[in-house]
Order: C-alpha cells, then structure tokens, then sequence
C-alpha cells in the first residue's frame, strides 16, 4: 500500500508517498481500507518540529528524536473495515468507520490496523468521507477546552480569536448551539463563512487590535496571551488558550489559573470514546459539523502538509485515496 512517510524532521511538506508494508490485523484488530485522512496543523507542526518553547524535547521523547519511530504519519481517518483479526468484536467487514490513530500516527495511507476497541467509532451516514476523516481534530478540541472546560453558558459573549479554520470554526458552531453571542477575529475573506457558522459580529484580524469586553476568550491564534486577553475579559472571564506561547505558560496557567478575578481555562484534550460520542451526539442534533477547506488527492500530499501548516487554511485539510 502507499503511505505518507517521514523519515525524518524538516519542512512541514517533509512527509512523501512510500510503498509500505500491509499486513493483516491482528488480534483484536480491524483492518480499515482508508477513504480519506485528516491532515492537520498539528501533523505539520510535528513534521516540522515546530513547537513552542520548552516543547521540543518532551515531543521529541514522545514521537522519536529525530525522526517518527512509526513513519506512517496521520491521527484522523474515515473508511470501510475489510477484515477483522482475531477476538475483534462490534464490526463486520463493510461497516463504514471513522476514528483517531493519536500520536502515533498510521492514518495517512492507503490502509491501517487499529485495535476495535480503541478510537474507531461507525460513521454516520450525514458525513461524507472528507467530513468523517476530519471530525474529530478541531470538534474534540472546541467541545474540551470551550464548551466543557471553559463551561461556556447561554447568553455569554465569547470571542474566537482564529475563527475559522479547523478549531475556530467548531468553536463558532458549538458556541451557536450553547447560545452564547459570539464575535470571530478572522480574515476578511472569510467574514461570510464566520456569520454562517455563528458569529454576530466579525473582526478583521489585520485592522488593528482588537478592543471590548468578553466573557470568555478562545485564542485560537496563539496572538493573545495572557496579559492583552485580560484587558478583554469582564470581571469573572475565562481565557481559553488553544495555541500555547510556550511551556512556562502552559505550567504558569496549570499553577496560577485565576487572576484579579478572571482565570484562564486550559482545559483538556480528551481522546476518548466518550468524548467523541458526545461530538457524535452534538452532530446528530445538527450543532456541527466540520468545515472542509481542501480535499486534495493523496499524491498531493506534501501541498496538503503545506497548507495545513500555512496558518491561512479555511476549515480542514484532507487526503482522499483513490477508489
């Protein structure tokens, strides 16, 4: 089969195509023929080693030194099981799938094995391929740290500062259904798909800085830290950092949450069946559904990297596989 493999840390496109081995599932495992995988900025910013501050070594220590210790790289996928391995149960082949691959990667290519009682979950038929392999990123993301961790309530006004790629643009659906007021920071080009997705006002985020009161504050730009998000925060605000500046801000965040009267709110990242079934129930009630901005054939791999990577992408990026 072919696969998306990086051998070793550069530029974010650094992962090509390659033959790559496929073997059988094994025991308790579903074999997926892959329809389409998510590509996403944290698959760049891995392929690149392009992490804040004090972050390198522990991803580093976590994904390989200096390069993957499992090439095949990709965390979303969506396809059809083709075989199960032994003591596999809750799929049949044929079942149309959807899931998460995590750290470890394995999604971005033509097959994977995962164990079927880890992130592999039926895919609704209201999801295209393309929807289905980006699902999960940027709706765990926006569902965690905003709706559960920040606890974003019915008539709050939030600000999503980076509204309209992968994570703002779940953030602005989400926080529609929650009933919250929401205002996007974003491109001028991408004004109407804010309004559509739920925002009340819009902000162009190249006319200046932005001024008024929230009560919570999504950064998912990583352009508001701490101390130019508090003047924004009304007395009881919430700073939701999604792009953190660096390690000794994760840890001063982690230590000293609250702050004259506000606080900041990282929240979780929570990869589990749970969680995800709880997006799937979010979807079913028609509060989400992913925004695809390219759906690019697998050759074009290396320009999918890019554009993840570009910090300009509308919604998600995705890889299709042949038929």
């Amino acid at each position: 089969m072919r696969a998306a493999v990086l051998r070793r840390y550069g530029p974010p496109e650094s992962p090509r195509l390659e033959d790559w081995p496929d073997p059988p599932p094994g025991r308790g495992e579903v074999r997926v023929r892959v329809a389409a995988a998510g590509v996403t900025r944290a698959d760049s910013r891995i392929a690149a080693m392009d992490v804040p501050p004090g972050f390198g070594t522990i991803l580093r220590l976590l994904v390989g030194w200096r390069g993957p210790r499992r090439p095949v790289r990709g965390s979303e996928f969506a396809g059809v099981v083709e075989a199960l391995g032994p003591g596999a149960e809750g799929f049949a082949p044929g079942d149309r799938v959807m899931g998460l691959m995590g750290l470890g990667g394995g999604a971005q290519a033509e097959a994977l094995r995962i164990r079927a009682d880890k992130l592999v979950v039926a895919a609704p038929a209201t999801l295209s391929d393309a929807e289905a392999a980006a699902f999960f990123f940027g709706g765990l993301t926006a569902l965690c740290l905003l709706v559960e961790g920040a606890g974003l309530r019915s008539g709050e006004r939030l600000l999503v500062n980076g509204a309209t790629g992968a994570v703002g643009s779940a953030a602005l659906q989400l926080a529609r259904h929650a009933g919250a007021r929401v205002t996007a920071v974003c491109g001028a080009a991408n004004a109407a798909l804010a309004r559509e997705l739920g925002a009340e006002e819009v902000l162009d985020h190249r006319a200046g800085s932005v001024r008024g009161e929230w009560d919570v504050v999504m950064d998912v730009a990583g352009t508001l830290p701490w101390p130019a998000a508090r003047a924004l925060l009304a007395p009881g605000g919430r700073l939701v950092p999604v792009t953190t500046r660096g390690l000794g801000a994760t840890l001063g965040a982690t230590l000293r949450p609250r702050r004259d009267g506000r606080r900041i709110a990282p929240g979780a990242f929570s990869e589990t069946r749970a969680a995800m079934g709880r997006l799937l129930a979010l979807h079913a009630a028609g509060a989400y559904r992913p925004v695809i901005g390219a759906a690019l054939p697998f050759e074009r791999i290396a320009e999918a990297y890019r554009l993840a990577g570009s910090g300009h992408k509308r919604g998600n990026v995705v890889v299709t596989m042949a038929a």
